[in-house]
């Protein structure tokens, strides 16, 4: 990973964006048509994966927010995208830094979806 530590601002983003990403709190998770169409167990293996993943590298998580993951599973590509919107949800936070100003929205999707 990026050998240069985060600035102070990044590592509470990335901090507020692992703790939603490992136990669905504290923000909305969204699953697109082709996840929900999984059977139940293939959905709950994509969970699992989603709430244990911390495969950070640079490729993956180059601005060292962790609000993207990609990974296989099945011969499916899946990708986790975390989003920062104000809490009304009509526009962007305006500092997703600050858990009373952003509302995290997670969209879990196949890569062809994207």
């Amino acid at each position: 990973m990026n050998d240069v530590p985060p600035a102070p601002r990044t590592k509470r983003i990335r901090q507020l964006n692992d703790d939603f990403r490992s136990t669905f709190k504290g923000g909305r998770v969204m699953l697109t048509p082709a996840v929900i169409s999984l059977p139940e167990a293939g959905r709950a293996t994509i969970i699992e994966r989603i709430k244990t993943f911390n495969d950070f590298n640079d490729v993956n998580a180059p601005y060292q927010e962790h609000d993207f993951i990609a990974f296989e599973l099945a011969g499916s590509h899946i990708f986790v995208k975390i989003d920062y919107y104000a809490p009304d949800l009509q526009h962007g936070s305006e500092d997703p830094a600050d858990p009373v100003k952003t509302t995290r929205v997670m969209t879990i999707m196949t890569a062809e979806e994207y």
